[in-house]
C-alpha cells in the first residue's frame, strides 16, 4: 500500500515523539513492502513563530492532500501563561479539527500487565481494563458562541449540539461496541444540561438499531468516580467534547502514564492520529519524553487502513518494550537511562527482528544502532 502521511510535529516534545512513530512506520513499510511518504508542516506555537498563524494555509493544504495525518503536540508556556494572547497555539488544532471534519476522537485505554505495579491505582481494580472512549470533537462548548461583556466582568460559552452531530458519533460508538463487549455507556449531565438531555434522547433512539449492544447512562461526575473505583465496568464510553476531554485524561492514570495513550480523530474523509499528552515543554530536548503514545497512534493509523497485521506487530513491539523495562523515566525511574530515541530504536528493531530483539537490548543501552 502507498500512503502519503502529513506530519505535524507541533510544539514541545511533539517533534521528538513523532520522529519515533515515523521510525516504527518506516520499519513496518520495509517489512510489509509498503510505501509510506512523509511531508512535514508547522502547526501551533511553532507556526505562530514562523508565520503568525497557528494553522497556516499551506499546512492545511498538506493535510488535505494526504491520506492521513500524524500529529505531535501543541502548546507553549508563553501562550499558556498569557490569558491576553489573541492568537494561541490551540486555535490551530481546533481549526484543523473543524476544517477537516474530524468529529470523532477515539481513545483506547488499556492496563498493561507489565505496568500494573506502576499505576497509582490498586492492581485488583485496574487489571484487565480495556476501554475505548468516543469523544465528540467538533461541537459543544469549545466551538460555541463566546461572549465577554464590555466591562470584562461577565463571560459566557455556549454549549451547542445538533441531532446530526450526536447521531454520527453515536453510530461509530455502537459499531465499535459490536466488535468488543457489546456495551456503550453514555456520559452526560442530563439532570442539569439541556444539551445532555438531547444526547440521551438521540442515543437512546439510535440504540434500537443495535439490539445486541446494551446501553447505560452515567452522569459525568459519577463516571469520573467510577473510572477510579471500577474501570472494568466500561467497554465503550460515548460522550460530548468537554466531558470526553476530562474523562480520557483521567483514564490515563490507569496505565501508569499519560505517555501511553494514543488517539485517532476521524471524519467522513480525513483522519488524524496523535498522542493525548500535551507538549510537555519541561522535557523538550532532554530525551526523556515517552514516545509510546505516538507510536501506538501510528498503529491506529495502520488499523484505519485495515493494515491489522502491521498494527498488531507495533503493539507487540510496544508490549515487549514494556515487559523488558525499555521505557522512559516516567515509567522507569529506577533505570532512567533509556532515552526517547532508544525506546523507538528498540520498537523499530523488534518490528524488523522480533526473534532477536532480546539480544539487542544491550546494544540499545550501549547506544548502538540496532536497525539492520
Amino acid at each position: 500500500m502507498k500512503l502519503n502521511i502529513a506530519v505535524l510535529p507541533g510544539d514541545g516534545i511533539g517533534p521528538e515523539v513523532t520522529q519515533e512513530a515515523i521510525k516504527a512506520l518506516q520499519a513496518i513499510a520495509l517489512e510489509f513492502d509498503h510505501t509510506f511518504s512523509f511531508v512535514e508542516a508547522p502547526v501551533g506555537a511553532t507556526a505562530i513563530d514562523q508565520t503568525g498563524n497557528p494553522l497556516p494555509e499551506e499546512t492545511l493544504d498538506v493535510c488535505e492532500a494526504s491520506h492521513a495525518i500524524l500529529f505531535g503536540a501543541i502548546g507553549d508556556p508563553k501562550y499558556d501563561n498569557n490569558p491576553e494572547a489573541k492568537v494561541r497555539p490551540e486555535q490551530g488544532l481546533l481549526r484543523l479539527r473543524k476544517s477537516l471534519g474530524l468529529f470523532a476522537n477515539i481513545r483506547p485505554v488499556k492496563a498493561y500487565d507489565a505496568l500494573i505495579e506502576k499505576s497509582p491505582l490498586k492492581k485488583d481494580i485496574i487489571q484487565g481494563t480495556d476501554i475505548s472512549i468516543y469523544r465528540e470533537l467538533t461541537g459543544g462548548i469549545y466551538f460555541g458562541e463566546k461572549h465577554l461583556s464590555d466591562d470584562g466582568n461577565t463571560a459566557s460559552d455556549l454549549c451547542l449540539y445538533t441531532k446530526s452531530e450526536i447521531e454520527r458519533i453515536a453510530h461509530l460508538a455502537f459499531k465499535a461496541a459490536k466488535a468488543r463487549k457489546n456495551k456503550v455507556t453514555l456520559v452526560d449531565k442530563a439532570n442539569v444540561l439541556e444539551s445532555s438531555r438531547l444526547w440521551r434522547k438521540v442515543v437512546t433512539d439510535i440504540s434500537k438499531q443495535y439490539p445486541d449492544v446494551s446501553l447505560d447512562f452515567l452522569f459525568v461526575d459519577n463516571a469520573a468516580m467510577q473510572m477510579i473505583l471500577n474501570p472494568n465496568q466500561f467497554d465503550v464510553i460515548l460522550t460530548e467534547n468537554m466531558f470526553g476531554d476530562i474523562i480520557s485524561d483521567e483514564a490515563s492514570v490507569i496505565g501508569g502514564s499519560i505517555g501511553l495513550l494514543a488517539s485517532a480523530s476521524v471524519g467522513e474523509k480525513y483522519a488524524m492520529f496523535e498522542p493525548i499528552h500535551g507538549s510537555y515543554p519541561q522535557a523538550t530536548g532532554k530525551g526523556i519524553a515517552n514516545p509510546i503514545a505516538s507510536i501506538l497512534s501510528a498503529a491506529m493509523l495502520l488499523e484505519h487502513f485495515n493494515l491489522h497485521a502491521e498494527a498488531e506487530l507495533i503493539k507487540l513491539a510496544v508490549e515487549k518494550s514494556l515487559k523488558l523495562n525499555i521505557t522512559t523515566p516516567d515509567l522507569n525511574k529506577d533505570h532512567n537511562n533509556v532515552s526517547t530515541s532508544k525506546v523507538g530504536d528498540f520498537i523499530a528493531d523488534f518490528i524488523s527482528n522480533p526473534n532477536d530483539s532480546n539480544l539487542n537490548f544491550h546494544n540499545i543501552h550501549l547506544g548502538q544502532s540496532t536497525i539492520i
